[in-house]
């Protein structure tokens, strides 16, 4: 069981949201509305993770979580990887910026792993893989719960014999990464709704489900369908304590289609289709976290410039229902019509507790 899941006052969990928009002062709002808030440590340096958690405690005396990226070097071409980043100059020359080195790093793992030791944090979330039992039980020895995210029933079996805390089960729907173990063009892109029913139907553990889960009623549904709570990220991008920069903001707000892609990393994920993504999407290779790196001076300046077409602008497949708000409000808001669309489902088929 998930201490943590039990004594939230709303079934909400910010997602991590690496990249820009997870802030401090995002987590705490979460936290301070009834929440689950997270901070982000893919990207970052150690000691500014340990940073940002302790000015988190600085704002808020609830639990919150840290999530962090799984190590792993998959099979990787790189002369396939090399030959991309080739066709990326002219993007790089026309910016202004030098292509950062194709290169591969366990993002700090160790050090992150001895960093949230020794800060017990109450949630210590995972991506992109399980970590090995000897880090699950350190962690769980100092009280730190220790989630991880699966997104086929396979991943959540192998999540479940490490006895974690809580398996978060990301759909085909959520924007950013896909949190897949081993990322595979073959791998069936299940949508949360079967994943979530597929695993809670043969794993007693705590589920939160992650992917579109941009309202109440869709809050709702997943609730309804085996969840303890939703993980939803995209629906807080647009918050004024989120880090989202200003172009990402205005796209979010538009009608643009999300798409798949490894284009800026070289591993998929989901965000809002623009001009590098049409450009290079088809001959983007897997190939994180080398690419990665090598688009990385690109995308800040693009960003710094609020290029819309030269970034990543990650975002889930119902981006078009994220509000313009404070988190509070927004959490507040989407947990209230959550309860109304259970409720108006019993009234509208007679159904009694």
């Amino acid at each position: 069981m998930s201490r943590v899941l039990d004594d939230l006052t709303h079934p909400i969990v910010l997602a991590p949201l690496g990249g820009g928009p997870a802030t401090p002062a995002l987590a705490a709002a979460v936290c301070e509305a009834g929440g689950l808030g997270f901070l982000a440590a893919g990207y970052r340096a150690t000691d500014d993770v340990r940073a940002e958690i302790r000015d988190l405690r600085g704002r808020t005396a609830s639990p919150f979580g840290v999530n962090v990226f799984v190590p792993g070097e998959p099979a990787i071409d790189l002369d396939a990887v090399r030959a991309y980043v080739g066709t990326l100059e002219p993007d790089a020359e026309r910016l202004g910026v030098k292509l950062g080195e194709p290169t591969f790093d366990d993002d700090g793992w160790g050090a992150k792993i001895e960093m949230l030791i020794e800060e017990r944090v109450a949630v210590a979330s995972f991506t992109f893989g399980c970590p090995p039992a000897e880090v699950v039980r350190s962690l769980r020895d100092v009280g730190t719960e220790v989630w991880v995210t699966a997104t086929t029933v396979e991943e959540a079996r192998r999540a479940r014999d490490l006895a974690v805390d809580a398996i978060v089960l990301q759909g085909t729907e959520a924007g950013g990464h896909r949190a897949m173990w081993v990322d595979d063009d073959e791998a069936e892109n299940l949508g949360v709704l079967p994943l979530v029913r597929s695993v809670a139907s043969e794993i007693d553990l705590p589920l939160v489900a992650a992917g579109g889960i941009g309202d109440g009623p869709a809050l709702a549904a997943v609730l309804t369908s085996g969840a303890r709570a939703g993980q939803l990220g995209t629906a807080f991008l647009r918050a004024s304590e989120a880090g989202t920069s200003e172009a990402h903001r205005r796209a979010l707000a538009s009608d643009t289609p999300t798409a798949l892609t490894r284009a800026f990393t070289g591993r998929q994920a989901r965000g809002l289709l623009n001009g590098f993504m049409r450009e290079h999407g088809r001959e983007a290779p897997i190939g994180y976290p080398y690419v990665h790196y090598a688009t990385a001076p690109l995308r800040v300046e693009a960003r710094r410039r609020g290029d819309a077409d030269n970034f990543h602008l990650w975002a889930g497949q119902a981006h078009r229902l994220a509000l313009e708000a404070p988190a509070g409000e927004i959490l507040l808001r989407i947990s209230r019509d959550a309860h109304g669309a259970a409720k108006a489902v019993a009234r509208r088929h007679g159904w009694h507790a």
